[in-house]
């Protein structure tokens, strides 16, 4: 794919102007006394989200009684949680502690691909486990039938395929665009801080980003919210309280998941472009990298009996 691309190493005229090869990531340059302190963080961070991914993913590969759909989507999110986290994390944590902060083109567009593609993959894979949830509440009779193994891996292929399919549209029409200026404003090469270098006008390039952070955020929240208006209309109609509170629980963590997701993506991508200070667009970018990818394994584990009951019967069984 990024054969695509083709940068020179060395610098290029094209219109009286100096193009880029080379970017730097400013990282946390406006925290400068506190980059300790955020480093030691981020990697307490970083290893809990690594360890609580990896565990679910063993978790349910491991206990058959995990072996359902909810669990088999659970443990994809995790895995592409894991890659994801993998992409941009390592190079921030090695810029707190004065690692070079210099990537190249090739470099920065190879992580904005994986980036764009594990990012909107989890979308989809959030609402695959919304449509999951319906099926299992709204129509128990026919989930043997409707959620059988092909389609579970059809809807996970699907998830993926939408990832690379925008990965390579909104990466192609960013590294088409003239670099001039070389200081990212930011600590991973995210599109807008990179767009913002190009030496000409980027209002198609901006339009084109605002309609792919609609299709892949507002149409996924959309099917996830019809989804829970259906299976909250069907929960009220459950006579016994104790089967209302259990068909509650089941939804609780994924929704917990999806609204924390789908918010923080919706802030930083679908607000006007003008309206947060660097600062603030790098708290935001922080909540939804390192904060979301530990939300997953940390509200799946606590809050969900199954897992906590197959890790107990994993550490049992390796303790006799």
């Amino acid at each position: 794919i990024l054969l695509h691309f083709r940068f020179s190493g060395h610098s290029m005229k094209r219109e009286n102007h100096t193009l880029t090869t080379e970017f730097s990531l400013q990282g946390f340059s406006s925290f400068q006394e506190h980059q300790l302190t955020l480093f030691v963080v981020f990697l307490a961070l970083y290893i809990l989200t690594l360890a609580g991914n990896i565990v679910i993913v063993t978790i349910i590969h491991i206990d058959h009684h995990l072996h359902t759909p909810m669990y088999f989507f659970l443990s994809m999110l995790s895995t592409s949680e894991t890659i994801y986290t993998l992409v941009i994390l390592p190079r921030m944590l090695a810029s707190l502690v004065g690692v070079s902060q210099s990537i190249s083109l090739a470099g920065c567009a190879t992580q904005m691909f994986l980036f764009v593609t594990f990012g909107i993959t989890n979308c989809f894979l959030l609402t695959a486990m919304g449509y999951d949830h319906y099926v299992a509440i709204c129509n128990p009779l026919r989930y043997t039938v409707m959620m059988n193994k092909r389609v579970c891996v059809q809807l996970v292929g699907g998830a993926c395929s939408i990832g690379l399919i925008v990965a390579m549209t909104q990466v192609t029409s960013v590294f088409r665009l003239p670099f001039c200026a070389a200081k990212v404003a930011h600590f991973f090469c995210d599109i807008h801080p990179v767009m913002k270098l190009s030496c000409i006008d980027t209002t198609v390039n901006e339009i084109l980003t605002l309609i792919i952070s609609v299709l892949v955020l507002v149409v996924p929240m959309a099917l996830v919210f019809i989804s829970y208006v259906l299976i909250i209309s069907t929960i009220l109609k459950i006579a016994s309280a104790e089967g209302r509170q259990k068909a509650f629980a089941t939804c609780a963590s994924h929704l917990t998941v999806v609204v924390v997701h789908y918010g923080c993506a919706s802030i930083a991508y679908l607000k006007p472009k003008s309206e947060n200070t660097k600062d603030q667009d790098q708290l935001i970018s922080v909540t939804y990298t390192v904060i979301t990818p530990l939300l997953n394994p940390v509200v799946y584990t606590l809050r969900n009996k199954e897992v906590k009951d197959a890790l107990l019967r994993v550490i049992g069984r390796k303790l006799s």
